[in-house]
């Protein structure tokens, strides 16, 4: 491939479940290489693996076909066996479980023709207060971090599934959702060296027998002290300076989704993917209407006409999307059944070692009257899939003799008054991932499960549970758990008390 189309370097997104004739006429006439598929995109796995197969037919052997399956609450394909969100994994602490974790993670993304998997995540979460990353990193520690993401990694691609560390070059101590507004990270690089860059400098290299990784997607972050016009995505000192020239790093970088309100809405989805480009970036991740990408593919061949793109960088960033490619192709593979049974295992496994208790917590008796207060619904936040339903947590407690359900619109408003005091046991059950407000701290049940968001339990003086997510696994540990036929030993790997 020696003739350089626009198309090889975005990545967009698709609106349906299969591959219509007009989007199909879009990808092919735009030469387009890479597509990331959502939610929106899955159907039954037999509509998905025809929807990949249809794309690669399309796109080519350097079909590039991306996704978002971290674990815990964000995964896109969840017909799949549920992987553990990163801190479970860092709570328990066990390199060789999350590497295979990481390998039964690929293994359902192959048979499902996906190729590229957004994941591990790098961010070292040292900031309670941050909305967006908290239970999908491996904890605050980045000796850890680096240590399970290393061997996540290492089952993966053994697997035959590209990964993609993010957010470089650091998420985790931010107290903005950058899918919703800018954050701004006051850092030094000094600071940085010193915690945030420590995971992303050491897999940037291949260590001990291992692959570097081959991928990393950027963060939508300013840090003022490195470059105070430019968020990460955007800047040439980080992207250039920073990642490729001082840290080496020789694979794929690949921008956070374009469309996210910190870049989209003061840079524009064409404006930020040439600044991204620019920057030193690879890939922009230009989801958006046909409209917006082919303003966007029409941006990037004027700019490179008008020599505000180096053709030369550009044919460096297609010959390293060509090698990921071929490194790592989008074919079909087999999921045999008794493999996805072991996988399903191998996760439920997980989910029951990472339960940690905080503050003596222990299950109630069975004969304990008891009050459960929950939220009644949970939306999707189009980051993270929706919450656990109220029907839900009313399943965890059906082996009780008697339970009171308390429904409450929206849990960060729960106050003292919603917990009686009377002969019944009040059970807090959060399944919405914002952290409590002020009202909360009077607040005093006598157990509190945190099923989300691990830090809830700082804003609760309480005994509390933490499962770090809610998937199946997770679900059938905590009912184990309440019914007192398992114990939660995990250490959480953040500083949460008790």
């Amino acid at each position: 491939m020696t003739e350089f189309h626009p198309g090889q370097l975005l990545m967009v997104d698709i609106p349906g479940k299969t591959l219509d004739e007009a989007t199909a006429e879009f990808l092919r006439c735009h030469h387009i290489r890479a597509v990331c598929l959502f939610r929106k995109n899955l159907g039954g796995e037999t509509e998905i693996r025809q929807l990949t197969a249809d794309l690669r037919e399309l796109m080519g052997e350097y079909a590039l076909i991306g996704i978002d399956q971290e674990g815990g609450s964000v995964i896109r394909a969840t017909s799949l066996p549920q992987a553990p969100a990163a801190m479970a994994l860092g709570a328990v602490g066990d390199a060789h479980l999350a590497e295979e974790v990481g390998a039964a993670v690929a293994r359902g993304l192959r048979y499902l023709g996906i190729n590229w998997n957004f994941a591990p995540v790098l961010d070292v979460n040292n900031n309670p207060a941050n909305p967006v990353i908290a239970e999908r990193s491996f904890g605050d520690d980045p000796a850890l971090v680096e240590r399970m993401a290393r061997a996540w990694m290492r089952g993966s691609l053994r697997e035959g599934v590209a990964c993609c560390v993010k957010h470089f070059p650091g998420h985790g101590d931010t107290h903005v959702d950058s899918h919703f507004s800018l954050p701004c990270v006051d850092k030094s690089l000094a600071d940085l060296e010193a915690l945030e860059l420590k995971p992303f400098r050491s897999l940037a290299h291949d260590g001990n027998g291992d692959l570097a990784a081959p991928a990393m997607m950027t963060a939508h972050i300013v840090y003022p002290q490195l470059d105070p016009e430019h968020p990460a995505t955007l800047s040439r000192r980080l992207l250039t300076g920073l990642l490729r020239e001082n840290i080496g790093f020789q694979g794929v970088v690949i921008t956070d989704a374009l469309m996210m309100k910190a870049v989209h809405k003061r840079y524009g989805h064409a404006g930020a993917a040439l600044l991204a480009l620019q920057a030193g970036a690879d890939m922009p991740l230009a989801q958006g209407s046909q409209a917006e990408q082919a303003a966007t593919l029409a941006a990037i061949a004027l700019a490179l006409q008008e020599g505000r793109l180096n053709r030369l960088d550009l044919q460096a960033s297609q010959q390293r999307l060509n090698a990921l490619a071929l490194a790592y192709p989008a074919k079909l593979r087999d999921y045999p059944i008794a493999q996805r049974a072991t996988d399903d295992a191998l996760m439920h496994k997980a989910w029951a070692a990472s339960l940690s208790a905080i503050g003596g917590a222990g299950p109630p008796s069975t004969l304990q009257p008891l009050r459960v207060i929950t939220q009644g619904q949970v939306a999707s936040t189009g980051v993270a899939e929706a919450g656990l339903s109220a029907a839900a947590v009313a399943h965890l407690f059906a082996g009780f003799a008697d339970v009171e359900y308390v429904l409450i619109p929206d849990l960060r408003l729960l106050a003292a008054s919603d917990l009686p005091q009377d002969k019944r046991l009040n059970v807090l059950v959060s399944n919405q991932r914002a952290r409590y407000g002020q009202a909360a701290a009077r607040a005093r049940p006598d157990l509190h499960l945190a099923i989300w968001n691990p830090f809830q339990v700082l804003d609760i003086d309480a005994p509390a549970i933490i499962s770090w997510g809610y998937a199946d696994g997770a679900l059938v540990a905590l009912k184990d758990w309440l019914a007192g036929r398992i114990e939660a030993k995990a250490r959480p790997p953040v500083r949460l008390g008790g």
